[in-house]
């Protein structure tokens, strides 16, 4: 008997990004949507179109390169949301639009100000409309884990008479537990019947983000919607890796299901993820957290042994992780067993790219005596996902200041001309920040700073990740360094995030919608 196939939704480009401090530019979200190809998602929520004109263009972006996942963008149920969805997604070979509207007493009574029936005929016009641009809608519950059943039912009803061939039961706020989701599914699913495929959506409010969505696919849903590392605002979403492999690992009680999703591809989507945003999944985070495959424990190192499965029920290798994860090159390789090793990590990048990751991977040899895969990884992402480097570093120097005041001097390359300045801070970091806006020109407002070793050892890679406003009625811009020498990888990373702003200049004019109005 054919198994069926569990749809993934896969929203770390929207909700995800709905994370503090994981905004990211075009060009991150074109590289994220196109790894989430390759790992096999079937359909890829990239934005929230009306929010931004910056959103739009990476929605209509990355629909002209995917060709082979379904790509949606979300829409409240307003025509101007739905119009400039359709329109960012007129390109893909595969569309979608999602619109929502709130369903739940509370928030129809108190947020929205509108009667059930007003709700009903708002949902209703947006699907009709949604539907002159794309043959697959989605229709969204919002706040359906607190909405009346009745209710829920009357909506989904007209909706799908609409033409909605997807009803989505988010719980918004992460409020059910799971018996509870099952028996809210269970009961649209017989009500709805094939009419129309079921989703769930489950935040993590109360860390039941993934254990809802497996209760839900065992009684009826067959799409869940997820992030990759279970980004999203507040706690998250359910994790996507967490769903993928429950129901591989555990196939006796999901006998009857499947996903499209290549497992291989896991651990390189999330490390992708974590590089761009700067969001590490705890150590102990399950599948693709820093220590999931670590045993410490003498009993459990004695088991594993004699015999791995004593305590391991999931091999790294089946989510593309080498746990010996070391790159056997040096600074006298060449560009053939360079390029062979990206292949074997999964990268496919041009010959302009493959040269400029190698000349990279070049200056890292001469200074790092062992390099893992993990540092190649965060290399070729830097290198291949990126803004225009309007502004590039070319050198830096800092001043002694164990006596004095903290100073840098820095040379920029703007234009083919490069530009030297020096400049005094209260610290060496802020010294070099400014010593950067005198040369720019731009004066930037540091909101946050981190930075987080790539791999081990103590010439281990700084993966450096800021938070900038240049603009303080715009939101904060991410801008990522690498290097060896941490106050380099810093004045790197604030530069990336000057050339993430001057590429966002005039698509930032955010439209930002009520917070509570996002599923």
């Amino acid at each position: 008997m054919s198994k069926e196939i569990i749809k993934i939704f896969d929203t770390t480009l929207r909700d995800g990004e709905q994370s503090p401090g994981a905004s990211m530019n075009t060009e991150e979200k074109i590289g994220i949507a196109l790894q989430l190809e390759k790992l096999g998602v079937d359909i890829i929520e990239a934005g929230f179109a009306a929010a931004s004109l910056g959103d739009f263009e990476a929605i209509s972006r990355i629909a002209s390169k995917i060709k082979t996942s379904t790509v949606c963008s979300l829409a409240r149920a307003i025509d101007s949301d739905i119009k400039s969805a359709g329109e960012a997604v007129r390109e893909a070979n595969m569309k979608r639009i999602h619109t929502f509207i709130a369903t739940s007493s509370i928030h129809m009574e108190h947020k929205l100000k509108m009667t059930p029936d007003e709700v009903i005929k708002r949902a209703v016009r947006a699907v009709k409309y949604a539907r002159e641009f794309v043959d697959d809608v989605e229709f969204s519950c919002e706040d359906a884990g607190r909405s009346d059943i009745g209710f829920l039912k009357e909506i989904s009803d007209a909706v799908i008479n609409a033409g909605a061939s997807t009803i989505n039961l988010p719980d918004t706020v992460g409020y059910r537990l799971p018996h509870e989701i099952g028996f809210m599914v269970k009961e649209m699913s017989k009500f709805i019947g094939n009419r129309a495929i079921i989703s769930v959506h489950n935040h993590n409010d109360l860390g039941l983000g993934v254990a809802n969505s497996l209760e839900a696919i065992l009684n009826g849903a067959r799409q869940v919607e997820c992030t990759i590392n279970g980004l999203g605002e507040r706690a998250g979403n359910a994790a996507l890796e967490e769903i993928v492999m429950t129901l591989k690992t555990r196939s006796d009680i999901f006998s009857n299901f499947e996903t499209n999703i290549n497992t291989k591809e896991i651990y390189p989507s999330s490390r992708m993820i974590a590089n761009i945003t700067g969001i590490e999944p705890q150590p102990n985070k399950a599948i693709v957290g820093k220590n999931a495959f670590a045993h410490e424990s003498g009993i459990h190192q004695d088991g594993m042994l004699k015999n791995k499965s004593t305590y391991e029920i999931i091999s790294p290798e089946s989510i593309g992780l080498d746990m010996s994860d070391t790159l056997v090159l040096g600074k006298h390789s060449g560009r053939a067993a360079f390029r062979d090793k990206l292949q074997k990590l999964g990268f496919s990048i041009n010959d302009e790219e493959l040269n400029l990751s190698f000349e990279k991977f070049k200056a890292l040899a001469d200074k790092k005596k062992d390099i893992y895969d993990d540092d190649i990884r965060a290399l070729v992402t830097s290198e291949t996902v990126h803004a225009p480097k309007v502004f590039e570093l070319v050198s830096m120097q800092l001043m002694d200041c164990t006596n004095g005041v903290p100073s840098s001097a820095i040379t920029i390359k703007h234009d083919g001309i490069e530009i030297t300045d020096a400049g005094i801070g209260s610290g060496t970091i802020d010294a070099v920040f400014k010593t950067i806006d005198r040369i720019s020109g731009y004066d930037g407002r540091l909101m946050d700073y981190s930075v987080k070793s790539v791999s081990k050892g103590k010439d281990a890679l700084a993966n450096v990740t800021v938070q900038v406003t240049f603009n303080d009625d715009e939101p904060a811009i991410i801008g990522h360094g690498l290097n060896i020498d941490t106050m380099e990888a810093s004045a790197n990373a604030y530069i990336n995030a000057l050339n993430s702003y001057l590429s966002m200049t005039g698509l930032l004019k955010k439209r930002y919608c009520n917070e509570e109005e996002r599923i």
